[in-house]
């Protein structure tokens, strides 16, 4: 990869302030400012963070890295072994439980996400529960000792403008008051759902701007002993003194209360310590010994920005879109949109290929965030009706002397309850939409959770176990994955599941499959290719890897469908993109210039 060098600074005229020059800047150094500062500098592209806080918020808030998270953390280096050593155990995170405190009347249980081995087949990483500021911890660390990527703390955005091929942002070193401007040829804000980038682009979003106030409590505790068997990621609390869930980061200690609260009886500014215990104290339900580490109110929004690019100026995660937090969608869409963006400004820089490139950042990210959006208030909704099956509408809290009913679980009650709680499933497994999104697709998903293989264009290659790591790319980056912490999987199923195909695409270079029957044959079309691209084009790498010769496929499961739905034992080719979503299908008499018109449409190389 291209090596870094310091930046050259030049005194400015305003204000005795200085100006540097870099090819990426990126504003918000949160988990998507950190995760494209990784992926650009792997991809040769220097860039820099300037992050407003010093510290970022210790409070754990976001909690879930998705399947295709995990996915893309691997595809970048980044170990996902590692990553599961760092969060919530399996066994610990396994349920979703509906209680009326942690220590009352248990209700019922459903699985929290795809947990299951089951899942397996479907993805190479099942879901992982880590504290949104370790995921940061990890990735930054990572920046760090690669020594590539500057990060500017605490400088804050002020405004930027385009001058011709170049975007100078102003900035605040908000440690001693200076401003100073930083030319860039490329701008991605990822400054969060309060966006300064956005505002100063004047891009409007779309969707409500509020309709709830919530207030997130961290506490510590060992809540353990109080769920006893009712182990669970999540603990819905159903009382009328307190109305939320408890994320249980760590039973033994890390917790946090999200809960809604009527601001007209506890305004904002009303709230201390002495009210933040007595809610958590509310919600466990029992006198156990804990501390109240914050508390922060927020308001629950469902925005997405109307465009994603202005100019040489993107918007990414939270700057992008910011949903309701019932389904765990935000931060895994916003990681997801970086992935996608990453390759294609690296492709620009690297001059393999045009600005037009760029313009499907947007096409191919808003329908995700807007189907996301969707989705999160269909959650909160049906989480809020179910509230409401157990009395917890404003009318029947109170009892006549003005305090708080303990709710009342009748048998007709809790038959009630119990198909309110079954349908809530959806909520809770977002299967679908964590890898089953399709670029190009505008159709809404009937269900979140119903994952179907898709061998087209736009899909994400699926997923089938190789017998071995593959040949013809460098996998010495690749570590083995370790299934282990599946228990139910034996040593021989372990050792089965070590690389994925989503192993064969490399983070820089596009990927073309086939069968080694056919293997000559699209070689030497190849090489044709080759020939027609402009000259003017970048070292644009293509990696050619065949079936039966540079990988074999685990028997049984779907590894019979994966051939079959991609035609290769038929001649046929696939051709996929850097963030391992497929480009275009090719039949065995599929001509050179197909693939080329396919391969510079994608490009806006001509």
């Amino acid at each position: 990869m291209v090596p870094h060098s310091n930046h050259e600074e030049v005194l400015s005229s305003e204000n005795g302030s200085h100006s540097c020059d870099v090819p990426v800047l990126i504003v918000g150094g949160g988990p998507a400012g950190l995760l494209m500062a990784h992926m650009l500098s792997r991809l040769g592209v220097k860039c820099m963070i300037i992050e407003r806080y010093e510290h970022r918020l210790a409070a754990p808030k976001a909690h879930a890295l998705s399947p295709r998270t995990l996915e893309i953390c691997r595809q970048f280096d980044l170990d996902v072994n590692q990553i599961r050593q760092l969060g919530t155990k399996r066994d610990d995170a396994y349920w979703v439980n509906f209680v009326t405190t942690l220590a009352g009347t248990y209700i019922a249980s459903i699985p929290y996400e795809r947990m299951d081995a089951e899942v397996l087949a479907d993805t190479p990483q099942m879901i992982h529960n880590i504290p949104q500021p370790v995921f940061e911890n990890l990735v930054a660390e990572r920046i760090l000792n690669d020594g590539i990527v500057e990060i500017r703390k605490p400088h804050s955005f002020v405004k930027c403008r385009r001058d011709e091929e170049r975007v100078i942002t102003t900035v605040e070193d908000r440690s001693t008051g200076h401003f100073y401007e930083i030319s860039s040829r490329h701008v991605v804000a990822c400054d969060g759902a309060r966006s300064k980038v956005r505002e100063c682009l004047g891009v409007a979003t779309e969707g409500e701007s509020s309709y709830e106030t919530m207030m997130t409590i961290h506490f510590k505790a060992d809540l353990r002993s109080v769920v006893g068997s009712h182990l669970g990621m999540l603990h819905w609390i159903f009382n009328p003194s307190v109305s939320g869930f408890i994320i249980g980061y760590d039973l033994d200690g890390n917790q946090v209360l999200i809960c809604n609260f009527d601001s007209q009886k506890h305004p904002v500014e009303s709230w201390d310590e002495a009210l933040s215990r007595k809610v958590v104290g509310d919600a466990i339900g029992k006198p156990i010994p804990f501390e109240v580490l914050s508390y922060r109110p927020w308001v629950l929004s469902r925005k997405v920005a109307e465009s994603y690019r202005v100019g040489n100026v993107f918007l990414a995660g939270d700057a992008a879109h910011s949903f309701p937090p019932t389904g765990g969608l935000g931060l895994n869409s916003g990681l997801g949109d970086v992935h996608n963006l990453a390759y294609k400004i690296a492709a620009v820089h690297r001059n393999w290929a045009s600005d037009s490139i760029l313009d499907t950042y947007e096409s191919d990210r808003r329908q995700v965030a807007m189907v996301n959006a969707q989705q999160s208030v269909k959650n909160g909704q049906k989480i809020f009706a179910l509230l409401k099956a157990l009395g917890m509408t404003d009318d029947e809290t109170m009892n006549n002397d003005g305090q708080p009913c303990k709710p009342k679980i009748t048998t007709s009650r809790r038959d009630e309850l119990l198909k309110g709680v079954e349908d809530q499933i959806e909520h809770f497994d977002n299967l679908g939409l964590h890898i089953g999104y399709v670029y190009g697709d505008k159709r809404v998903p009937v269900n979140a959770s119903l994952y179907k293989p898709c061998y087209r264009a736009g899909g994400r290659l699926p997923h089938v176990w190789l017998k071995s790591a593959p040949n013809g790319i460098q996998t010495e980056r690749l570590p083995p994955i370790d299934s282990s912490y599946v228990v139910e999987l034996s040593p021989e199923e372990v050792r089965s599941k070590q690389y994925s195909t989503l192993d064969l695409c490399s983070y820089d270079a596009f990927t073309l499959l086939t069968d080694n029957s056919s293997a000559t044959q699209w070689s030497e079309k190849l090489q044709g290719l080759e020939g027609l691209l402009p000259k003017t084009a970048g070292i644009l790498m293509i990696n050619h890897l065949a079936m039966g010769r540079d990988f074999d496929l685990v028997p049984g499961g779907r590894a019979a469908e994966w051939a079959k739905g991609l035609q290769l034992l038929e001649g046929a080719a696939v051709l996929i993109r850097p963030d391992q979503h497929i480009l275009g299908n090719f039949e065995a008499a599929t001509k050179v210039d197909v693939v080329f018109n396919c391969l510079v449409q994608h490009l806006g190389v001509f």
